[in-house]
């Protein structure tokens, strides 16, 4: 008989340890397949995760423009008439004003201009900031108004009430959630309106505790309207010496989180006469117009 040829890896057992060895090797890529596979909803989810709180708007404005630059020479000829008297060179440094002194253009800036004369000087100023809020809850605009708010409150102009009536008992003055004053602030220095009727019956409405309120001019401190999204103008006479006189008119506004201040001073010596409210009111509403546009552009 003649005998078969030997041939390695062709015996039975040899053959069946090959396939054993294949078979296992393709179970284990199937189950690396499915491993990597395996879907990202597996992961594990804190169930007591609440929903996002959602985050207040930013402000329309992120940066300021430069403010000595912000008026033009024309208008600062009408602001500083003493100006026109000056040398030249004292002339030109009164047009290009003093830049404030601030840690971050961004958020504030400021410039002065002056023009004195023997008889009269004038002083101009102008304050614009940039309202940033750090609570995510509240947004710019809101932390402007109720930085615009304190503002007027302090200038004893009441601000019409924004927000539901507030409960009886709450402090005079404070301020709500959205900057506006809870009840009427009395302004500090300024007789206060007596709410009791007298005894005869007669409403107490105009009375004063010093007495009746002087008839109305016009002119007194109020809120300004079409001016920014709010607006209001001060005016405050004093003296400052022996027949000398100043008033100061400041017009101050907000739009969006940026809120602008201008001032607005003349002063005289040696003259009886005041300066001239309306005069100093409308060149300050004048400028005060001018740059709310600016920041529309």
């Amino acid at each position: 008989m003649q005998r078969k040829r030997y041939a390695p890896g062709r015996t039975g057992s040899t053959a069946r340890t090959a396939v054993a060895l294949a078979l296992g090797l393709g179970l284990g890529a199937g189950l690396t397949a499915c491993s990597a596979g395996t879907p990202a909803d597996d992961i594990a989810v804190d169930a007591k995760a609440g929903p996002a709180v959602p985050v207040a708007p930013p402000g329309r404005y992120r940066t300021l423009f430069e403010p000595c630059g912000a008026v033009p020479q024309a208008s600062l000829k009408d602001l500083l008439p003493g100006a026109a008297a000056l040398p030249d060179a004292e002339r030109d440094k009164a047009y290009r004003g003093v830049a404030a002194v601030t840690y971050d253009t961004d958020r504030r800036v400021g410039c002065t201009w002056k023009a004195d004369t023997p008889d009269i000087s004038h002083r101009l100023s102008l304050d614009i900031e940039r309202v940033v809020s750090y609570d995510a809850a509240v947004s710019d605009d809101d932390r402007a108004q109720e930085v615009y708010v304190r503002k007027q409150l302090a200038a004893g102009i009441p601000v019409p009430p924004t927000a539901p009536p507030t409960p009886t008992g709450t402090a005079t003055g404070t301020l709500s959630a959205t900057g506006a004053p809870t009840t009427a602030a009395t302004p500090p220095g300024r007789p206060t309106t007596t709410g009791t009727p007298p005894a005869s019956g007669a409403p107490a409405t105009g009375t004063t505790a010093t007495g009746p309120t002087p008839a109305s001019t016009g002119l007194e401190p109020r809120v300004l309207d079409g001016l920014g999204e709010v607006a209001y103008i001060d005016d405050v006479l004093g003296t400052a010496g022996a027949n000398s006189h100043q008033r100061v008119v400041s017009v101050v506004f907000r739009t969006s989180n940026v809120i602008v201040t201008v001032s607005y001073r003349e002063q005289t010596a040696g003259s009886t006469e005041a300066p001239d409210s309306a005069e100093l009111q409308e060149k300050a509403r004048n400028l005060a117009r001018q740059l709310a546009e600016r920041l529309e552009e």
